[in-house]
């Protein structure tokens, strides 16, 4: 088995285990049942959901955590009703397969300096900012 790392986890917190069968077209579950889904291809009337859409939600939850470590950071407190809207494209360029991403931060009440600091701190704590991080296009806009 190949892998490549760049940081090296020194204490595990929580591994995440699914078993994937037919690819876009098929059914991911955990092994401890919470997540049972069917997936079909992006843009199709399929009843199921795509890995775009997993990995968008995926990564807001995660970035709304970040947001939250960073207020405590920063001695503020996140809104309540701070949100995150996730776009993630699945595109081709040259032929081959890529991804970018949007995400659309809401942080009601917070002024618009301290918004962007506990933005930017965000990305650099939330480990799905981390690892798209050079390896595909990502904006974030303060809405």
């Amino acid at each position: 088995m190949n892998s490549h790392t760049s940081t090296t986890i020194e204490k595990v917190l929580y591994t995440a285990k699914t078993r994937t069968t037919g690819g876009r077209e098929g059914k991911a579950q955990s092994n401890d049942g919470k997540l049972d889904i069917l997936l079909s291809p992006p843009g199709t009337s399929g009843a199921g959901t795509n890995p775009e859409q997993l990995f968008a939600a995926g990564w807001s939850a995660c970035y709304i955590g970040a947001l939250g470590l960073a207020a405590k950071t920063l001695g503020t407190a996140l809104p309540k009703d701070t949100l995150v809207d996730a776009e993630v494209d699945l595109g081709m360029t040259d032929g081959a397969f890529f991804l970018q991403a949007r995400l659309q931060v809401q942080l009601p009440g917070i002024a618009p300096e301290l918004a962007q600091q506990l933005v930017d701190l965000a990305h650099q704590t939330c480990p799905y900012s981390k690892a798209v991080h050079g390896n595909i296009a990502v904006t974030t806009h303060l809405i």
